[in-house]
Order: C-alpha cells, then structure tokens, then sequence
C-alpha cells in the first residue's frame, strides 16, 4: 500500500517499501489490524508527535517496520492482545548530554521520549525489537500480563526498559547494556549514571519475572524502588530476578529501596560499586549470586529486615555482607517497621579475599562512617555454615544485640575472624 502522512488504517496493511516522511505518523484505528511494515522507514520531524498510535483497539500486530525522529516511535493505549515485533526504532525526542539528574517518577502524560510508549496495555507481546541509541528504548505504565522477549535496547541515556505500576509481567532474554549518562556538577566533579540505568522498576511494579537479562556498564543495572519524592509508598514486591547480569555499573548492579519479598537467584553482578543495594525494605530473599570486586560491597542494606542471604559467592570486594541502622525520620512515618536491622539469616555463602566479609553496624552512613544516634540497634542476625577464608577481617560487629554465629568456616582472615 502507497504511505501518507496521517493515514488511517482500519483493515490488514502492507505498506510499501521504502523511506517515507510522515511528521503525522499512522493510526491504527481498528480492532484485529495487522500492519507490516515490509521494510520500510517511517520518519518523523524534529522528533516529535508519534509514529504509530494504537489507542483502544484490541488485537493489532505491527511487525517489520522502521521508525525514526518522533517523540514516541510507537505509542499504545488502552489495549489488549497487541503484538510488536522485528522493528527498528530509534533516535527518538532524547535529553541533551551531559546535563539534567533523571526524574524517574514522570507519569505517562509528561513521559520522556523513546522508542515504544505503552500505557494501559494487556496481555501483550513485545519481541525481537531493535531499541537500541536514543534515550530510553520500552516504557511501559500500568500495564499487565506483558510478555517482553529478546528486545536489544542498549545504548540509552535513559532507561533500556521500565516500569511504572505494571505487573504480572515476563522480561526475558533482553538486552540493556551501557544505559548511562553524565550530569556535571562543577568543573571536575560530577554524577556518572544520573539515575539512568538498564531496567526501571516503580510505582507498584509487582509480580514480575525477569529472567536471563543483561545489564551490563548501567548507570544501575536494575534500579527498583517503591517510595515516591512525595512519600507515597507504593512498594514493588514479589518479583523475581533470575540468572540476570548487572555487572560493571559504576553504582549498583541491583537497587531496591522500599520493596517486600523479592527473590534474586542465579544473578552476576561483578565489577560494580556495590552489586545489590536494598534499603528500607524486608524479606528479600539473595540466593546463589556471584557478586565479586565490587568496590564498596557486595550486598548493603541500611534498616532491612526478615532477609535470607544463602548460597552466594563474594570475593574481591571492600565488603561481602554490609547491614547498618540509621534513623531518618522522614521514613519512619512511611515504614515504621524499618527502623534497623534485624532478623536477618546468613548462611552457607563463601567469602573469599574481601576487606570485610560481613559488617554489622549501627548508626551509620553508608555502613561505614559514624551518624547520629536513632532507633534500635540492629539485632537477631544468624551467620551460619559459611566458609569466611583469606579476608582482612572476618565479621565485625558494632554496637549490635543478639547475634548468633554457628558452624562458620574460618582460615586466613589477615586481622581476625570476628571482631566485636
């Protein structure tokens, strides 16, 4: 079918090879629509308005089709059964460089450019799309039931792949490397990531799968968080992470701050900063994680509790296992319960060659330097059936209640297997 800018298409299309400007873009305006693309490149002016819209209509598939230069590739709304798949979009309405700090909690109306916009979407496939160079590759707001499959969307200045209250959802076998930017802040100093990162987590985003990804030299690998600026709380819980890569992030390989009972297993997280961050949130489950010469930590939870940490490998890092208190009070209106660290379980992990291979402290910033006294000591920790070998320090404990320490393994700790 010959292409016009602002066509309407209420039935089956194949469009006509070839490169087309259209500063309108196609509507869908039909339930059940195909439309294949054949090839050809639907281009837009100054990156704005959008591609393709699908708003209402339930059962569209749009395959083999090129976008680029609009605000939003393909923008989809209120819809069920929509399928996306072997495009190419790219160079889509993108922040400048080296200039703004992220704001990850815009909503749907107001949302930063990129590839693909779904909002409201059901039971839907996207797959085997090239997302790659622009700013942020799928964003996805309230949506369910999403099957996200072999998508490549590396190489964003904002988020490869996020989510803002959707749930019930498959991420698999995608790629969001090297999701990154920089923000100055003064003539040599500045923020690498700037909250940028591989996968973005908010708003509620609950019951999720996300198995064999790579998040590779993010900002964050995966950043997951469940308190908003405005101390909504609004926790993103029962997720599962399986067999997943963050490594290499100049900050954390896994953020979850404010989140309940979520499972990581079988993830990498080597060369990062800290590989797993997750403050002020409880009953997460680490297991069987290889997280090695990370610069501040493998592991670090501020006022975390009801934690399993089994089965992990640390080795190389400044610290294994670093669990601190610190009383904000602005937090404990929000998650009272949260007010230290305790009823945590650590057991049959390997440390090898760390600074530490677990640390648990009280009143402390970022684990490691004294703050303001506050809230409970952290207490009932149990550290079992680990093998600590050839660290500078074994366990330290500060200032910390009921700690039971059974059928550890120690050999070659340089200044001491515990110290108190």
């Amino acid at each position: 079918m010959s292409v016009t800018d602002g066509m309407i298409i209420t039935e089956n299309t194949t469009l006509q090879p070839g490169v087309h400007y259209l500063p309108n873009g196609i509507k869908i305006a039909a339930p059940g629509i195909t439309l294949d693309g054949n090839g050809a490149t639907l281009v837009g002016h100054d990156r704005s308005g959008r591609g393709v819209i699908v708003d209402g209509q339930d059962g569209v598939t749009i395959k083999n089709l090129k976008i680029r230069d609009y605000y939003h590739g393909i923008h989809a709304s209120r819809c069920k059964g929509l399928k996306i798949k072997d495009c190419q979009i790219t160079s889509t309405a993108e922040q400048a460089p080296n200039t703004i700090f992220l704001d990850i909690w815009l909503p749907a109306e107001t949302a930063y450019g990129g590839a693909i916009l779904l909002s409201e979407v059901e039971d839907s496939t996207i797959s085997k799309n090239d997302l790659q160079h622009q700013m942020n590759g799928l964003l996805t707001y309230n949506c369910k039931s999403l099957t996200v499959r072999q998508n490549v969307a590396s190489y964003s200045s904002g988020f490869g792949i996020h989510l803002y209250g959707t749930t019930d959802s498959l991420f698999e076998e995608n790629f969001a490397d090297y999701c990154c930017r920089w923000q100055p802040r003064g003539e040599r100093t500045g923020h690498m990531g700037a909250d940028a990162t591989g996968f973005l987590i908010l708003s509620g985003s609950s019951r999720n799968i996300f198995r064999r990804n790579y998040a590779r030299l993010g900002g964050d690998g995966f950043f997951m968080a469940g308190l908003n600026p405005r101390y909504e709380f609004k926790p993103c819980n029962n997720n599962l992470f399986e067999e997943n890569d963050a490594s290499y992030s100049p900050n954390i390989g896994f953020e979850a701050s404010f989140c309940q009972d979520n499972v990581y297993r079988k993830n990498v997280t080597n060369f990062c900063n800290y590989g797993f961050w997750l403050g002020f949130s409880a009953g997460f489950k680490v297991e069987n994680n290889q997280m090695n010469s990370c610069n501040q930590a493998g592991v670090a939870v501020e006022n975390g509790f009801d934690f399993v940490i089994t089965g992990n490998t640390f080795a190389n890092s400044s610290h294994g296992i670093l669990l601190w208190s610190k009383h904000i009070p602005n937090f404990s209106g929000v998650v009272p319960k949260n007010d230290t660290s305790y009823n945590w379980t650590i057991e049959t992990n390997t440390f090898t060659r760390n600074g530490k291979a677990i640390r648990i402290a009280a009143n402390q910033d970022h684990g490691i330097r004294p703050y303001a006294p506050g809230g409970a000591l952290p207490h009932d920790h149990t550290i079992r059936n680990n093998t600590i070998h050839d660290n500078r320090i074994g366990i330290e404990l500060v200032s910390v209640e009921k700690t039971v320490m059974d059928n550890n393994t120690f050999a070659g700790n340089v200044e001491g297997d515990v110290r108190e």
